[in-house]
């Protein structure tokens, strides 16, 4: 029993160290985030705009609720880019800081490793969602939302995030197999994931077999949940109808994400791609 335990503190002090490592280097590149978050502003005003363009141009629809429905769906875009980049980068800053085969190479489990990596992707890219939503919601467009349950809308964000994660371990695995351009693809398999899943628009103007598509997304009841907490004000016990797709989606898809990444770490190693940066 005391082994037990003493593996298991191990493991959770070296996933400790992935997050304080990654908070430094974080720290490090403060600025460049700093510049990422104002274009990410800039890029979700252009989205939440289009609203007041429709109006403009004489359009008839409730301006106030259209633009609350695309500044959640830009937001939640963003987080999802957030995750994926920190998850994708796990092999990237690896390279870049030349520790990749001490890395791998560590009394660390990858579960463990990649859980890390996960924890604090979610606790960044937590509070940089919220400060986006409400420098967006509440200082540039002055939405009215008196109806809004926050609290809720936070708690299915944060259930996303598990189903979220576990696709990001599949996509990290990209990088590791093709050097030059696993990233890219990575971020192509996260705008495609979030284009049936009604980002903008509802997932009933999307074609039939793109809509049995989005209901294996976790994107889709992320989305459908948030808007319904804070368009419609439904607590806790109303949004279960899309909290157990995203925890049954979780189960599944987090010991996949580690098995795919397992796989093509097994890949890289015998293919000699750890090492290379290009």
């Amino acid at each position: 029993m005391k082994a037990v335990l003493g593996n298991m503190r191990a493991e959770l002090v070296g996933a400790g160290g992935v997050v304080e490592r990654n908070a430094y280097l974080t720290k490090r590149y403060i600025w460049w985030d700093v510049a990422w978050f104002v274009w990410t502003v800039a890029n979700t005003l252009t989205i939440v705009f289009i609203a007041k363009g429709i109006e403009a141009t004489g359009g008839s629809l409730d301006v106030n609720e259209t633009m609350t429905t695309l500044l959640i769906g830009a937001v939640v875009w963003a987080y999802l880019g957030i995750l994926f980049e920190f998850l994708m980068e796990t092999v990237a800053w690896e390279r870049w800081e030349g520790t990749i085969e001490y890395t791998f190479m560590a009394p660390l489990s990858r579960a463990m490793h990649l859980a890390g990596q996960g924890v604090f992707a979610i606790a960044y890219g937590l509070v940089r969602a919220i400060f986006l939503f409400c420098v967006c919601a509440f200082v540039f467009f002055s939405l009215s939302i008196p109806d809004a349950k926050y609290f809720p809308a936070f708690v299915v964000l944060v259930v996303a995030s598990i189903s979220f994660i576990g696709i990001g371990m599949m996509m990290s695995v990209l990088p590791l197999i093709s050097p030059e351009k696993g990233t890219q693809l990575g971020f192509v398999a996260q705008g495609t994931l979030l284009v049936v899943s009604g980002v903008y628009y509802p997932v009933s103007v999307l074609p039939e077999w793109m809509q049995w598509i989005a209901k294996v997304s976790p994107a889709t009841y992320a989305l459908d949940g948030i808007r319904k907490a804070i368009l419609e004000g439904q607590g806790l016990s109303a949004l279960w109808s899309d909290l157990w797709p995203l925890l049954l989606i979780g189960f599944v898809s987090i010991p996949l994400g580690l098995w795919v990444f397992q796989r093509g770490e097994q890949y890289a190693k015998r293919h000699g791609k750890l090492k290379r940066s290009g």
